[in-house]
């Protein structure tokens, strides 16, 4: 919550300055005001806790009501909160609380699609780092209320050698034995292939999860048969949701999917003062 907190300061800073020039000049300074948040169309609600704290942080006294748990499928027409208060600080708050909902309610509809698109398949879908600068504990917060899983959080709670990494230490061996010295007991060690030819030395190194990145559907089934569960295999690459079904298909464990978090669309949602 303290990051949550740091980010809405600047967003109010950056949207607010020196001033909300037309409220303070056509609205009474302490008129009191009511208002709604509504779905403009059919969504997976994310985030109606970080849009109480946007208004919350411009007046403690501001009383906001969800009218819908976080997670919950949404009809078009639903209203999610109201929020009660003075009339100038819901509507300077209006923007950034609606940008923060809109977005995270966005990740949140958007994951849902893809796990939906894999139903009855043993697939975990999980996101990215590929988030928003600055808002990543949140974006990852909206893809767990989709029904999505986190992959690591950061480059500081997980062991994932990609290609760079490969390079840089001279091979997949030589990667994950000093990888493996390096780390405590309790971390699994990932590491990116891109060919089939690469598997063996995967398999051989014993890293715990093997990451497919950007392979064809015929080499992702070979390489599940290969490993036969020695290992949990992620599939990663080119996503979307046209390919996720059939990706699925091929027996791989995992689907990590970077559109979750970089290319979601924001959800259509508004505020009216009553």
């Amino acid at each position: 919550m303290l990051s949550l907190d740091r980010l809405i300061e600047h967003a109010l800073l950056e949207d607010i300055h020196t001033g909300d020039i037309t409220t303070q000049a056509v609205v009474p300074e302490k008129r009191e005001a009511s208002a709604r948040l509504i779905a403009k169309e059919e969504l997976v609600l994310a985030g109606l806790f970080a849009a109480e704290r946007v208004f919350k942080r411009l007046n403690g006294e501001v009383v906001f009501t969800a009218c819908l748990p976080e997670g919950a499928r949404v009809a078009k027409g639903d209203i999610l909160a109201t929020v009660q208060g003075n009339a100038a600080d819901l509507l300077m708050g209006e923007r950034v609380a609606l940008n923060l909902l809109q977005r995270l309610s966005g990740i949140a509809t958007l994951t849902a699609c893809y796990v939906a698109a894999v139903q009855g398949t043993k697939v975990r879908i999980v996101d990215t780092r590929k988030t928003t600068p600055g808002l990543r504990e949140v974006e990852k917060y909206a893809v767990r209320m989709g029904g999505g899983i986190n992959h690591r959080t950061g480059l500081y709670d997980g062991i994932l050698i990609k290609e760079n990494h490969i390079a840089a230490a001279g091979g997949i061996t030589q990667a994950v034995s000093r990888a493996r010295a390096f780390i405590p007991h309790t971390l699994k060690i990932e590491i990116e292939i891109e060919t089939l030819e690469q598997l063996d030395e995967a398999l051989a190194s014993r890293a715990e999860i093997i990451m497919l990145d950007n392979m064809s559907l015929a080499d992702m089934r070979s390489a599940v048969n290969t490993i036969a569960g020695r290992a949990l295999v992620e599939a990663s690459g080119g996503v979307n949701l046209e390919s996720v079904r059939a990706i699925a298909d091929t027996g791989v464990d995992i689907i990590s999917v970077g559109a979750l978090t970089h290319s979601p669309r924001a959800m259509d949602i508004s505020m009216l003062l009553d």
